[in-house]
């Protein structure tokens, strides 16, 4: 399967194919913003980008680690509101006490709007939350990626993870109200963006490290296997709302997570470093939790 990035390389926008090796040069392709999503649209599917990756012909070679190197997430547009976070909760078997029947009829999973996609975050940023969460849990998901056309049709891209940290405490305490506000912790991504449908199955290890140690770790394990819910009724039904279909909006769509460090009774607090080990697909996604200032509007 193809695997495809942006990034930024002293000030200008670049693209590169595969996932760069620690230690090893990378070759990266000169492209203008927003011309891989033109790519897709035009036609060809999420195979089409790496066409147009390759199509760049200036080029220069970077190493992992070079201060002027910094990852983007997938397909990101400069203008800051292009982009869209947004997911589902509670898709997972794992949170039903039954199977879906083959022909049951399609109940929409519930939706929640996250942010815009310049709020999103990259590997080893850190994330920032309310200035004093109730209990905050990681979500290690599967993220889907869409651009619309001109017309306000959604193309499918491909694939990316993400962590939708989130404070599952607050959302406990009032589900029907005060989920929104649960929602508003920083989300991060990686910016491997990969190829091909929907993974059947995605695995991996959580580690929560506190003070430079392993302070709590788990398995977890995500993809269209684990979900309630067909992906093409979630996605379709979603898109049946026209604000969605905005022309040029970059959707990024979080499938939802399984159980994890709440579940087990840990608590994440402010400094922690949440590692999620997607040992499956070879990409890991670190970020350092922290806790915002309170502020309230001036008069």
């Amino acid at each position: 399967m193809s695997i495809i990035f942006e990034c930024e390389y002293q000030g200008r926008r670049y693209a590169g194919l595969g996932i760069p090796v620690p230690g090893e040069p990378h070759t990266l392709h000169r492209v203008a913003d927003g011309r891989l999503a033109a790519a897709l649209v035009a036609g060809g599917g999420p195979e089409a980008l790496s066409a147009a990756v390759a199509r760049g012909t200036e080029t220069v070679e970077v190493t992992l680690g070079d201060p002027e190197l910094r990852f983007l997430p997938p397909l990101l547009p400069t203008a800051p509101d292009s982009g869209l976070i947004n997911g589902f909760m509670g898709t997972h078997r794992s949170k039903f006490d039954r199977a879906p029947e083959p022909d049951e009829e399609f109940t929409p999973p519930n939706y929640y709007i996250k942010g815009f996609g310049s709020w999103l975050r990259m590997p080893d940023e850190p994330l920032t939350t309310p200035a004093d969460p109730v209990w905050l849990l990681e979500e290690p998901e599967v993220a889907l990626v869409y651009v619309n056309d001109d017309r306000g049709v959604p193309h499918y891209a491909g694939y990316t993870f993400g962590n939708d940290l989130n404070d599952i405490g607050l959302h406990l305490k009032n589900p029907w109200a005060w989920t929104p506000y649960a929602k508003l912790c920083e989300t991060s991504l990686t910016p491997w963006l990969f190829l091909g449908p929907p993974p059947r199955t995605a695995t991996g290890r959580v580690v929560i490290e506190r003070d430079g140690r392993p302070a709590w770790e788990g398995p977890f394990s995500c993809g269209t296997d684990s979900l309630f819910h067909r992906v093409e009724d979630m996605t379709g039904h979603l898109f049946s709302y026209p604000a969605l279909r905005r022309p040029g909006l970059v959707n990024y769509l979080l499938l939802g997570a399984d159980k994890a460090t709440y579940h087990d009774g840990f608590r994440i607090e402010d400094g922690d470093r949440m590692v999620i080990d997607v040992t499956s697909h070879g990409v890991v996604l670190a970020n350092p939790v922290q806790y915002g200032q309170a502020e309230t509007a001036r008069s």
